[in-house]
């Protein structure tokens, strides 16, 4: 069996979720495509990255990622680390002729996602942006239901992203709250997710209204150079610094097919965790789901008889998409392992049988166009078309005092 060696650029929580999916993938799809091999993890230094390794199951460490990109053994590069590396490491990686996969978002601008696209496709290498989400077998459901014509012609999409890990004032700055590093806030690091929810499933998105706000305007300096995403707390006397991206976003929708709707993303929500959902209404029935409920896809048919007529939940598990490699009752649990399970997967099978894969470093680019929009939106007060983005006006100032 062909096997696929990996060079991870990056060594944080998203490393770990990246190494998991590529220790499980075979275990999970058997035979598998190609057996991935851990062989190089990065990280910022030699300690830190001799750690990852150790941890992580690779072979080798590096605190250079550009001797590994150099490395003639490495076939696949994954990149796992902040926003602001993606586009250096990426356009390397495609004229060094890896195959790339790099977390969401693609960049930190459209210029920068732009530039990425163009050099994977110059070198004709696979590249895909990893929005695992949307592996979620129960979301992979509702895409087939919807493509069966199960609800009829979509008329309206609903989704959210509602999070309050970091609705403490108290909890340090991140690197997502700078935009030297991020390029923007909650839309860039969560909202990317809820609009790749809503190409996949209803299609292309053609205008925006956008508005967008920033509740807490400064928060402690963070310490250390992990991202402890705001599970730790600043007291006493701390140097304090200013937020300069959005926490929040609200949008409406419109699209191709003449669809409507509407997207709401915060890291502002007490008391939700990973509230990440969507709402799909056509004319012949509606979609429901919820992350924090994933195993579960609530569906309501129009044909169902007056009498029985609801929303009922359907438990994913073999008979789904995907579900007859992982567990074998429905309702047994999917956990966010399994997404990445899935997604490494799908993207050593592209690797192997030379087949395009999505979503792709056009579709990455393309949310980076419509998050362009929303936050020139947010500036202007108008509708914004998705064709003729300008970055350049939005990027000065993405940010709306509350």
């Amino acid at each position: 069996m062909r096997t696929l060696n990996i060079g991870m650029i990056g060594g944080g929580f998203m490393g770990k979720a990246h190494a998991l999916a590529y220790a499980g993938m075979p275990m999970f799809f058997w035979p598998a495509p190609a057996i991935p091999f851990r062989k190089t993890v990065v990280d910022i230094n030699d300690d830190l990255a001799k750690e990852a390794a150790a941890r992580y199951g690779f072979e080798s460490y590096s605190s250079d990622w550009r001797r590994v990109i150099e490395d003639s053994s490495i076939d696949i590069i994954d990149i796992v680390t902040p926003n602001h590396t993606h586009a250096e490491i990426a356009i390397a990686a495609a004229k060094a002729g890896k195959h790339i996969i790099s977390e969401k978002p693609l960049a930190r601008t459209t210029e920068e996602a732009k530039q990425m696209l163009d050099a994977v496709n110059e070198a004709g290498v696979k590249h895909m942006v990893a929005f695992n989400y949307r592996r979620t077998p129960a979301v992979a459901l509702a895409k087939k239901y919807i493509l069966e014509g199960a609800i009829g012609n979509i008329l309206n999409f609903r989704g959210t992203y509602l999070q309050d890990w970091s609705a403490d004032p108290n909890s340090p700055l991140s690197w997502r709250f700078r935009k030297d590093i991020a390029g923007s806030g909650a839309i860039g690091d969560i909202c990317t997710h809820v609009i790749d929810f809503a190409r996949y499933l209803v299609g292309e998105i053609t205008e925006v209204m956008g508005t967008t706000n920033t509740w807490i305007k400064e928060r402690p300096v963070s310490t250390g150079s992990m991202d402890k995403l705001g599970t730790v707390r600043s007291s006493g006397d701390v140097q304090m610094a200013a937020v300069d991206v959005d926490d929040e976003v609200s949008t409406l929708l419109r699209f191709e097919n003449g669809a409507v709707g509407s997207i709401e993303a915060t890291r502002n929500a007490w008391g939700r965790n990973n509230y990440l959902t969507f709402e799909i209404h056509g004319d012949k029935g509606s979609i429901a789901f919820n992350y924090e409920r994933r195993d579960e896809l609530q569906v309501c048919f129009a044909d169902d008889p007056d009498d029985r007529r609801g929303f009922r939940t359907i438990y994913t598990g073999p008979a789904h998409p995907t579900g007859a490699a992982l567990w074998p009752i429905p309702a047994l649990g999917i956990g966010y392992g399994e997404t990445k399970i899935i997604e490494a997967h799908d993207f050593i099978s592209a690797i192997v049988n030379d087949t395009d894969i999505s979503p792709s470093f056009e579709d990455g680019y393309r949310i980076h166009v419509i998050s362009d929009a929303i936050l020139e939106s947010a500036i202007t007060g108008r509708w914004v078309s998705t064709s003729s983005p300008q970055p350049a006006a939005v990027m000065g100032a993405t940010v709306q005092d509350a």
